[in-house]
């Protein structure tokens, strides 16, 4: 178990040299691949007002004109230790992790960062409890009673879910339960747990419940099919022959087997909504990293931009390596 552990830690930290090669690339590598130049990159620092004067000294003070590697080796020394960036008029240090430096708002991006991510773990952390509970429960029962009135019903809200985007879903859940009914607060209303937990809670529950509706019912579906599966497996006859209780049949056999996909598609899903639930944070006028990087793509500032990508990067990586991780409590095959 060690030595799996081992492996799947050292996989994860070259994923992500791999991840921060790539990432690097698209904004760096890429554009100049495609005909742009070290000064059409520059304007991204110092924004469209620019003169081209300032754009020209930037280019030089920044190191675009150095080759691809030096820069990203640049860049890599700059998220390990920090670095200063020089842009004419002063001298501006970036502390480690620096992930960047917007110019257009004189701030290093990692603080920006840090004071959105507590809204978006919130966001998914919550909602992810909702859906994993009531999926995985509802496509178990779905698939126990399979063709009943329960199973049909269950399914046609799944579709239902699975089908509605969440832009329209949340805006209905806003206009019917806060504004008409006042049953839950109004977005844009979110208060750190630290300070008031009660708060925060009816803050994020609404949230909470419009996005778990779109990924529980992918859930249930899924746990639905995994089951239908599995119960009809050799094994889980056997454990009947045995005489073994049902209730163990059912949760130590056949959810038990129908799990690894279920764990697989969690751990993208909540690496994914870490990285920033754009839509849904948009739609409650959340302040996480999905809407700072619309701020960022609409004021062009790349260095925003690529410090969310980096981020979301770093959650999705590291929530695979805890399914992996998972993957040898569930079954036990995959130590070896």
């Amino acid at each position: 178990m060690i030595t799996y552990i081992i492996r799947r830690l050292f996989a994860a930290v070259v994923l992500l040299f791999v991840v921060s090669v790539i990432t690097f690339s698209i904004f760096y590598l890429v554009p100049r691949l495609i005909g742009g130049s070290a000064e059409s990159l520059a304007t991204r620092y110092v924004g469209r007002a620019a003169t081209a004067e300032t754009v020209k000294v930037t280019t030089e003070r920044l190191g675009f004109n150095d080759p691809i590697y030096v820069q990203y080796a640049n860049w890599a020394k700059g998220v390990a230790i920090g670095t200063e960036y020089d842009y004419g008029a002063g001298v501006e240090q970036c502390p480690a992790p620096c992930l960047g430096y917007s110019f257009i708002t004189r701030q290093p991006v990692w603080p920006d960062l840090l004071d959105r991510i507590p809204v978006t773990l919130s966001l998914a952390a919550g909602a992810a409890l909702i859906w994993v509970t009531f999926g995985v429960s509802v496509g178990v029962l779905s698939a126990l009673r399979r063709g009943s009135v329960f199973d049909r019903a269950a399914m046609s809200v799944s579709l239902a879910g699975v089908s509605l985007p969440i832009f329209f879903t949340g805006l209905v859940c806003l206009s019917f339960f806060s504004y008409k009914l006042g049953w839950t607060a109004p977005g844009g209303q979110f208060v750190p747990v630290s300070e008031n937990p009660a708060k925060w809670a009816y803050a994020m529950v609404l949230p909470w419940i419009t996005l778990a509706f779109l990924f529980s019912a992918q859930y249930a579906r899924l746990t639905r099919a995994g089951m239908l599966e599995t119960m009809n497996e050799d094994y889980v006859r056997t454990a009947r022959a045995k005489g073994l209780p049902e209730k163990t049949v059912v949760v130590r056999h056949g959810l038990r087997g129908a799990l690894t996909p279920i764990l697989t598609i969690f751990g993208l899903d909540l690496g994914l909504l870490l990285g920033g639930a754009v839509l849904t944070e948009k739609t409650f006028s959340l302040n996480g990293l999905g809407k700072y990087a619309v701020d960022g793509i609409i004021a062009n500032d790349l260095p925003k931009i690529m410090g969310v990508t980096l981020t979301a990067a770093f959650f999705i990586v590291m929530a695979s390596l805890v399914v992996d991780l998972l993957y040898a409590v569930v079954d036990p095959r995959v130590r070896k």
